[in-house]
């Protein structure tokens, strides 16, 4: 089976490994030049656990080539980004998905499927690519198989994930979801679970969208306890050992393509109904500036003016920024006159140092906004180069603070408060 992918990105290009280590002939195509060179040359260009090796290891069994343009084959994979619209509601920009599915229609004949994965508005495989694919001749269903297939995968974990985690096939007909499970089923040991297409779309925006209403009712406990002078990491330990209740853990934001777009999708197409959604989603956006406030309160008590960010991928040990909070927080501080504002990420090429040492020389401030595990214990030479040795640890990642003299978290951060009111 011949299988190209278009997009080969953070879902596109483990997806396209990952069919090639199980014998399939695979064409991966991108629009950027330089991502496809690297490819070819043996280097991926994005970190993910074991993604380097599979690729060396499908170069070796020549399954896997990269190009710039599309050409003939039996099955056609569309992973590109889905990105926010600019208007009200942040719907979902369907360009790429679009663009992908005029570059393939002229190279489908009889028998191909189209398969999206990339993530999109529900109704948006039956309303917007079916009717291109019919525009060009062929009957769904019958000549074309048409099927939505999200992922569902944890960075980090991408390429076991992929294998092992149940698949939903959302095929536009039944037998649309025949050849998608036929298709998965090259690889996929978990379930794959039979959907309409529409069902699919919205079933992968409800799971995201359900952890961000999650983390917006733990992160709104964080500013009910700031205020009450109440422990909220304290409250959501105690309350997850009820055998029924899993609040997730609150954070400076959240980030990613995934939590932090997908709850709009649904907005954007039920306004009116999505009223949780749309509270939950205004909840985890303000989590930045409350943590920028918490930390001008901190440098005002301790009199200082130097803050060292930990951390700008928007979750631990990856070097994704997209939708970072992190990245949020981080420009909110340098607008301020008066603030020294250092970064450093042990994942992320962009921030401004190369070590712990560095980042924190004269630092009043260690922020950690991001929960690399190269944070939950910070070396004493690290630390002691600092000028006050306080952390602000957003993440809750910290297993070792012995070299601090004060550590806030999201759960006592009214301590600074208190003080203040004390003086």
């Amino acid at each position: 089976m011949k299988i190209l992918t278009v997009g080969l990105g953070y879902i596109g290009l483990p997806t396209a490994i990952t069919f090639a280590l199980h014998g399939q002939e695979v064409v991966g195509v991108d629009k950027n030049q330089h991502v496809v060179e690297m490819l070819n040359n043996g280097k991926v260009h994005i970190e993910e656990p074991l993604l380097q090796e599979a690729l060396q290891e499908v170069r070796k069994q020549q399954n896997l080539k990269a190009q710039l343009n599309v050409e003939p084959a039996d099955v056609f994979i569309v992973a590109v980004p889905t990105p926010n619209c600019e208007d009200e509601y942040k719907g979902c920009d369907l360009t790429y998905v679009v663009d992908a599915v005029k570059n393939i229609v002229p190279y489908l004949q009889a028998g191909n499927t189209v398969i999206i994965e990339s993530t999109i508005s529900p109704r948006t495989t039956e309303d917007v690519v079916k009717p291109m694919i019919e525009k060009a001749g062929f009957e769904v269903g019958e000549d074309i198989f048409l099927v939505h297939c999200p992922e569902r995968v944890l960075p980090g974990k991408v390429l076991y994930e992929l294998v092992f985690n149940n698949r939903i096939i959302g095929g536009v007909t039944p037998a649309c979801t025949k050849k998608g499970r036929e298709i998965y089923g090259v690889f996929v040991q978990g379930e794959l679970i039979e959907a309409k297409a529409s069902t699919a779309e919205l079933s992968k925006l409800m799971e995201n969208t359900y952890r961000d209403v999650n983390i917006a009712l733990a992160n709104e406990l964080v500013q009910i306890g700031a205020k009450l002078d109440i422990d909220a990491l304290e409250v959501i330990r105690m309350a997850n050992q009820h055998p029924r209740v899993n609040i997730h853990q609150p954070g400076p934001g959240v980030g990613g393509h995934c939590l932090a777009v997908d709850p709009y999708f649904i907005v954007a197409k039920a306004p009116e109904e999505a009223q949780l959604i749309q509270r939950a989603r205004k909840v985890n956006s303000q989590m930045p500036h409350f943590v920028v406030e918490q930390v001008l309160d901190i440098l005002e008590k301790h009199d200082g003016k130097t803050i060292s960010i930990l951390g700008l991928a928007y979750k631990g040990n990856i070097d994704d920024m997209r939708e970072s909070p992190a990245v949020s927080i981080a420009n909110q501080l340098r607008s301020m006159s008066g603030i020294e504002i250092r970064t450093y990420d042990p994942h992320v090429k962009e921030a401004d140092t190369d070590s712990l040492e560095e980042v924190l020389q004269d630092s009043d401030i260690a922020l950690i906004l991001t929960d690399h595990d190269e944070f939950k214990e910070l070396p004493e030479n690290a630390v002691k180069v600092m000028k006050q040795r306080v952390l602000f640890d957003t993440r809750n990642c910290v297993v070792s603070d012995a070299s601090f003299e004060e550590h806030y978290t999201l759960g006592n951060i009214s301590a600074v408060k208190n003080a203040e009111q004390a003086l």
